[in-house]
């Protein structure tokens, strides 16, 4: 049965016909959902979808027919592969709108669409009123002319967009490079459909996440009515910004339906409550026309990066009025800052340092990929999570990789008031793009449109034009290949169009729409000045280690100028894996953990014990697999990020991937996709701490540096303590040190022979250690024999006081792992390292009572799992 709702528009009360507000209802009940009975194949395939269904809006075709029970929850089992057919099939949503006299006597009534996924064709009573073909973009209509009094039937019709674009990639003879091929047969490998459409690229499938092709209202649906005029677009910017003033300009993009006078007023309250108020009367056009409104500020309030000062926001109002009656109001919350990539020559080649507020800024990081397959059903406090998880383990920037959607503005909200630095990419994940005029015209409505609603952010410091499309095009072998097969002429007609979108259409969307932040034409990119993906120049993506095998120690090989991509997978833990699988999948070759990792199209489990065994050993079970890949990931990342923060002022940003997942697996992130904290997370803390000491060991030596973000010298200590694992205290070494402010210095070089004074090498550990005020900051260890070392039972005692757990270890307790089994209970710290005779007390938050929390605690460490005494 088809439901009809009854969307009443009485909201947009009776007003006079003059300068009457815009006013809006939100079209997000009533709507109902089937597949599009033109596509008879589909609906005699799928009878029960192709009546009509209740629909959520926004939302996905996907999510509807999970919530009706006709297809299963993508995320469990081998079911993926059960839900690809919706992908493939043409689909209808369907309300009724009542349109009442007070509406219909406005002068100008909207259809808006936030966002269409993707191909789209919208009707009002019959009437066609658009095509959309790009889900990143808003899509708005006239519809007064097509509403009549009562009821007025709305329908969408959707298609598939791999059936749409099919036939012409079938056709070309050497299709456009794009990024993953489907393993699901609905597309020939090296010819896919996604480089043709602006939608979210890894809906297509990613080496982290399934292949689930969206369809549906995606984002928000509403009616607008206006008469005289109203605001499209409302950006605020900074013209100047001193310790005694800061010019701000009020950019407003007006619509009117004729030329006329208006005036907008413009309100800007500071964090104190202290307003400011302009003012200008202009006259507009009928169409668009900007209006610029000056603004001073006195005595403002600098917003800063997490770990370099507070986050003072000011929220700035424009009212649009004909002089006495309010037309149109917006609002933005903005932040004063200013900010530089600064990129001086050096002797290694040209610098990448973010400098805000004058302070040359150490980006310590991770990417962030989409946070589930289907956006719509994201939460904010889903969001909240992972920021506040980043802000927790002292990261000052996240990089939003460009495979995804740009993010709801909650996302960017909660960078502004946590002092996370964003890096944007534009929403190109990799694919060459197709060079046609049409194609570019649709890229800059989209690109405007977005960086029109983002730009107030003090948190976005960056716009980045793609991720790996320009360093794929250089380096990538296909796309060598690809050039090759199609000649020079067209490979230069490619080419040419790719650096007309990247270092045209969208430098000069971020650049004039948002002059406050940078723009830069990719990541990795020189910025057109050299090739990219270089350690000299621009910022790097560094795949060797994990992609190319290379050991972990490879990170400690250069000093790029900014590393914005590397990682090391691990698994999630326990409890996430049970949320897909049961115990009888529980081993790294089962067809369902392989079906959870994406990494080589399901065999990249054998890459997580090809590093485990590198490093460790072979996993006794499959519980212990798990553990180890943890440990691995969270003891590589750590290696890298430490040598990338030695390298100062050489490198300025360390940007691990990534932080989050899509859906429950296996994969590089940092917190799974029920935001459990995987070591690796717990481990940030510590090497993006503040203050934080660096031990490299490589070729027979230990180069030992230290590290402060500090805007101000810090007196310490550092020592360097030789012990077996029993405890015993073979050599020690301690110096004061000055550290300075912002910088990285390297302050002894130890080999071998000193450092480890002749101790066994499978019972000897060295601990460097910084010390601020005679407490121990930071802490590395280094071993001559990781793999090979005679680890012991640790002797571990537990104490409980009420949610307090205190741990004591006898002997050395290499990569701790505190444990609740199937009990939901999260330690304030976790993977941490235990020398002989040392405690450490930790906070554990859980529904659970003291003596459930008691009884399901275990403890694993790299000796095994271990016997811990009450």
């Amino acid at each position: 049965m088809r439901r009809t709702a009854v969307l009443l528009l009485a909201a947009i009360v009776a007003t006079p016909v003059w300068a009457a507000p815009r006013t809006s209802v939100v079209l997000d009940n009533g709507w109902s959902m089937r597949i599009d009975p033109t596509d008879t194949a589909a609906a005699k395939a799928h009878p029960k979808a192709a009546r009509w269904l209740r629909a959520t809006v926004p939302g996905s075709a996907q999510t509807d027919l999970m919530a009706a029970k006709i297809v299963p929850d993508p995320y469990k089992g081998l079911k993926e592969a059960k839900i690809q057919w919706v992908g493939l099939t043409d689909w209808q949503y369907h309300t009724d709108v009542r349109a009442t006299p007070e509406l219909l006597a406005r002068d100008h009534i909207d259809l808006v669409f936030d966002g269409l996924d993707t191909f789209a064709e919208v009707r009002l009573n019959g009437t066609k009123l658009l095509a959309a073909d790009n889900a990143h973009r808003r899509w708005r209509v006239p519809v007064k002319a097509v509403l009549k009094p009562g009821a007025n039937e709305l329908l969408v019709t959707f298609r598939s967009p791999i059936r749409t674009l099919q036939p012409m990639v079938l056709k070309a003879k050497n299709p456009l490079p794009g990024e993953y091929d489907s393993i699901y047969g609905d597309e020939p490998m090296g010819k896919q459909t996604s480089p043709y459409i602006r939608k979210p690229k890894y809906q297509y499938g990613w080496d982290w996440g399934p292949r689930i092709v969206t369809q549906g209202i995606w984002r928000p649906a509403r009616i607008e009515a206006w008469d005289d005029a109203r605001i499209e677009a409302f950006r605020v910017t900074q013209e100047g910004l001193t310790k005694s003033e800061a010019r701000l300009s009020a950019e407003l993009d007006v619509v009117a339906g004729e030329e006329r006078p208006v005036t907008v007023q413009v309100a800007v309250t500071g964090p104190d409550g202290q307003v400011t108020q302009a003012a200008r009367t202009v006259t507009v056009e009928a169409g668009a026309s900007h209006v610029a409104v000056p603004v001073s500020v006195a005595n403002p309030q600098r917003w800063f990066p997490a770990g370099y000062g507070a986050q003072p926001l000011y929220t700035v109002k424009a009212t649009l009025t004909d002089g006495t009656t309010t037309i149109d109001t917006a609002q933005r919350r903005t932040g004063l800052r200013t900010v530089e990539l600064r990129r001086e020559k050096d002797a290694q080649g040209r610098g990448f340092a973010f400098v805000v507020n004058g302070i040359p800024v150490f980006a310590k990081g991770a990417n962030l990929i989409p946070f589930d397959m289907f956006p719509a059903r994201v939460p904010e406090s889903q969001i909240r999570t992972v920021m506040a998880g980043a802000r927790d383990a002292n990261m000052n920037m996240i990089r939003v990789w460009g495979g995804g959607y740009y993010l709801d503005d909650a996302f960017y909200d909660l960078a502004d008031q946590m002092g996370l630095m964003v890096w944007q990419d534009f929403m190109f994940g990799g694919a060459v793009t197709p060079p046609d005029r049409e194609f570019r015209e649709t890229v800059r409505i989209e690109a405007e449109e977005q960086v029109d609603r983002l730009q107030a952010h003090p948190s976005i410091v960056l716009w980045s034009g793609n991720n790996e499309v320009l360093s794929g095009w250089a380096n990538w072998s296909d796309r060598i290949a690809f050039k090759k097969a199609v000649g020079a002429d067209e490979q230069e007609r490619i080419g040419v169009g790719m650096a007309v979108i990247f270092d045209r259409v969208l430098r000069d969307a971020a650049e004039r729409r948002d002059p406050d932040a940078v723009y830069w034409p990719g990541s990795p990119s020189s910025n057109y000045e050299d090739k990219p993906d270089i350690d000299p120049d621009g910022d790097r993506h560094y795949w060797d280690v994990w992609g190319g095998k290379k050991p972990v120690e490879a990170y400690l090989d250069s000093c790029p100028r900014f590393m914005s991509e590397y990682g090391l997978q691990s698994m999630p833990e326990m409890k996430t894996i049970r949320t897909f699988a049961t115990d009888a999948d529980f081993s790294p070759t089962s067809p369902v953990m392989k079906a959870h990792q994406k990494f080589l199209k399901g065999e990249g489990n054998d890459r997580l014990l090809f590093y485990i065994r590198e490093k460790y050993r072979e996993p006794r079970d499959f519980a212990e697999f798990v553990y180890l890949s943890q440990v691995m990931q969270a003891e590589g990342i750590e290696l890298a990020a430490l040598h990338h923060r030695a390298c100062r002022p050489v490198t300025m940003g360390s940007l691990f991937w990534q932080i989050n997942d899509v859906w429950p697996g296996a994969s590089w992130a940092s917190i799974d996709y029920y935001g459990r904290w995987k070591a690796l997370q717990f481990r940030a803390r510590h090497f993006y701490a503040p203050l934080a000491i660096a031990a490299e060991r490589k070729d027979g030596a230990t180069k030992v540096s230290l590290i402060s973000d500090a805007t101000v010298p810090t007196e310490a200590k550092w020592r360097v303590r030789t012990l077996d694992v029993d405890g015993k205290v073979v050599a020690t070494r301690e110096e004061a040190a000055t550290l300075a402010p912002l910088s990285a210095t390297a302050v002894a070089t130890l080999p071998d022979a000193t450092l480890f004074a002749g101790g066994d090498p499978t019972r000897t550990i060295a601990v460097a250690e910084l010390l601020v005020d005679g407490r121990v900051t930071s802490r590395v260890l280094v071993s001559a024999a990781p793999k090979t070392m005679t680890l012991p039972d640790p002797g571990l005692t537990a104490t409980w006081d009420g949610d307090r757990l205190t741990l004591t270890a006898s002997k050395l307790a290499r990569a701790v792992w505190l444990d609740f089994g199937k009990v939901e209970a999260t330690p304030s710290d976790n993977a941490f390292d235990l020398l002989p005779g040392e405690s450490v007390t930790v906070t554990v938050a859980s529904k659970a009572s003291a003596a459930v929390l008691r009884r399901a605690l275990s403890v694993r460490t790299l000796a095994g799992v271990a016997a811990v005494k009450s």
